[in-house]
């Protein structure tokens, strides 16, 4: 077995995965989608996770194939950072020598946004090998690496120091584990008063059970999307009261509307995220709570 050696954390072992969980790993291991990459090559601020915000429509009247295309990959990229800075605006009050951590950072990009704007340290951590070398090589030609760093781990558990950071979030990565193994961990490792953020696409369990459209995105993005009850459940069981909770289902709207008419970046799954969000059977939402 490996084992993972960062400064501020003890050496431990890149954990051992369940079987569902090495899938996803081997997915994030393999993908190389256009609607990720082609945008972050816009300013190395790779995101995964979706956009937020009214769109510039004019983006489609560009005559110009070539043109067109270019503009509206920059204008689902502006949604998806206005996504990132939202999230990055709700962790609280932090300073440069606080620690916060990015769980399922992906690519890094919202570990970037949180240090460009407190000046924080960053830890992200992630189950894709090959994505945590992306992150910390797009951090080295930053040349922030001292403060922003990527760590090959599982998320509910991830060596990190307890009680180290003054705040930690999930951006669209909670649906690929158990909230209550996760709650657990994000509250080992804040501190008292510390502020945790999520945002995450949930199915309204006032509906039911999940509906069709629920379970096609589960299959497309091999993960598990829970009920919007699950969440302030397994935070109301693991120290971490909601402070803020904002439905962002509106708010998405835009950007997959414009993104299922971007034939160079659709991936077949726009209209079901559309369809799920205006029947009500799936929400968009932003909670932030604070560890007691």
């Amino acid at each position: 077995m490996t084992t993972a050696h960062d400064a501020g954390t003890k050496t431990v072992p890149v954990p051992t995965q369940s079987t569902y969980q090495n899938r996803v790993a081997d997915y994030w291991n393999a993908e190389e989608n256009p609607v990720n990459l082609e945008l972050g090559r816009i300013d190395d601020l790779y995101h995964h996770h979706y956009g937020i915000g009214d769109a510039d429509w004019s983006v489609l009247d560009e005559p110009d194939a070539g043109l067109r295309r270019e503009a509206v990959t920059a204008e689902l990229h502006r949604l998806e950072h206005a996504q990132a800075e939202l999230l990055a605006g709700r962790l609280g009050r932090l300073t440069p020598a606080d620690r916060v951590f990015d769980a399922g950072c992906g690519r890094g990009g919202g570990s970037i946004v949180a240090n460009l704007r407190h000046g924080c340290h960053t830890d992200g951590v992630t189950i894709s090998a090959k994505q945590a070398a992306f992150a910390n090589e797009q951090a080295r030609k930053r040349g922030v690496d001292d403060k922003v760093r990527y760590h090959h781990r599982n998320m509910l558990d991830t060596g990190l120091k307890s009680g180290a950071y003054a705040a930690s979030w999930n951006n669209e990565s909670s649906m690929y584990v158990e909230l209550d193994l996760l709650f657990a961990e994000h509250a080992r490792l804040l501190r008292r008063g510390g502020r945790y953020v999520v945002i995450t696409g949930c199915y309204n369990d006032t509906y039911g059970q999940a509906s069709r459209e629920v379970s096609l995105i589960n299959a497309h993005y091999i993960c598990d999307i829970h009920p919007r009850s699950a969440y302030f459940r397994a935070m109301a069981a693991n120290r971490l009261v909601p402070v803020h909770v904002e439905d962002l289902t509106e708010a998405a709207l835009p950007y997959w509307e414009l993104r299922s008419q971007a034939d160079h970046l659709v991936t077949g799954i726009e209209q079901t995220f559309l369809t799920a969000y205006k029947n009500g059977s799936f929400q968009y939402l932003l909670i932030a709570a604070d560890r007691v």
